[in-house]
């Protein structure tokens, strides 16, 4: 299943719904039962039982025309999570090696993940505009990464379940503020502006990426590639990453993971390159879908 986030034109109200090639069919207007969820983070919360008879009552429902992809609002799949985004740093060796002489450091690889968070404010909508406030930051750059939803949540959890625990994957956009990054010595602001975190098109539930390590992640400004490469180069896998992060903290359903970029960001280019105002980034992993977002500066 393909869902999606969307509202009409006449009617801003977000919705849940289901893609199927260029066509979103609202879920309620499929299942008209009280208790169909009202939102993706809704039925992930709602748990398996529900997802299955959601599945089922999809696959046996009469064709229905449902509004061209074209003519709606695509929200981010989960506009507001219920807590921060769980973020991984330096997951991919070539771009730790980038990040690292890019700040004049040896690179030490992680020996265990690199944890930082991104606010649930910096979520939006997988074609929306970025917002960016100039006397905030100067240096903003762009980060492919695959992004991982729990569905059931789990404290503990061993890294042979740990891919059962997952309810779907998405896209998402890590940008970043390297000048607050640098000033703040820490990640946690400069990760976290308004609108830094776009996400979607879509959630791809897992039984359609059997292997969540075998994707392609690309990105492009301007129609210019930057970043090409692919999740099986990751450090630390999905299903590590699920383990190391449940070990005594407890993981919940609707819980978002941001896994990690490959190498080709901004600060790690010679001379280094940051977003300007008007940029169009797109950032795209084969098999779920592609963000396209334009950077807009301003003035506070």
């Amino acid at each position: 299943m393909r869902y999606a986030t969307f509202s009409l034109s006449t009617d801003p109200t977000p919705r849940l719904g289901i893609v199927n090639g260029d066509t979103i069919t609202a879920v309620k207007s499929l299942d008209h039962s009280a208790t169909t969820p009202a939102s993706l983070l809704a039925l992930v919360q709602a748990g398996p039982d529900a997802w299955r008879r959601l599945q089922a009552v999809v696959a046996s429902a009469p064709t229905t025309v449902g509004h061209a992809l074209s003519a709606v609002r695509l929200h981010a799949p989960i506009p507001r999570p219920t807590k921060n985004v769980l973020c991984l740093g330096l997951n991919y060796e070539a771009h730790a090696r980038e990040s690292a002489r890019a700040r004049g450091r040896e690179a030490v690889l992680p020996t265990v993940p690199v944890i930082f968070t991104k606010a649930p404010t910096t979520v939006t909508g997988p074609l929306d505009d970025v917002a960016v406030d100039r006397t905030v930051t100067q240096q903003v750059d762009w980060e492919v990464e695959l992004g991982v939803v729990i569905g059931t949540g789990g404290r503990n959890i061993a890294r042979t379940d740990a891919l059962r625990h997952v309810f779907g994957y998405t896209v998402i956009n890590d940008l970043s503020a390297r000048d607050l990054q640098q000033s703040h010595q820490q990640w946690f602001k400069g990760k976290s502006l308004d609108g830094f975190c776009p996400m979607g098109p879509v959630v791809v539930t897992a039984d359609r990426i059997p292997d969540p390590q075998a994707l392609r992640l690309r990105l492009s400004v301007n129609g210019v590639a930057k970043q090409d490469s692919s999740t099986s180069d990751m450090i630390f896998p999905v299903d590590a990453i699920i383990e190391w992060l449940s070990k005594g903290m407890t993981l919940e359903p609707g819980d978002i993971i941001a896994t990690g970029t490959p190498e080709g960001v901004g600060i790690g280019r010679t001379p280094q390159e940051f977003l300007s105002d008007g940029d169009v980034v797109e950032t795209t992993i084969d098999g779920i879908g592609t963000l396209r977002n334009r950077i807009v500066f301003s003035n506070g």
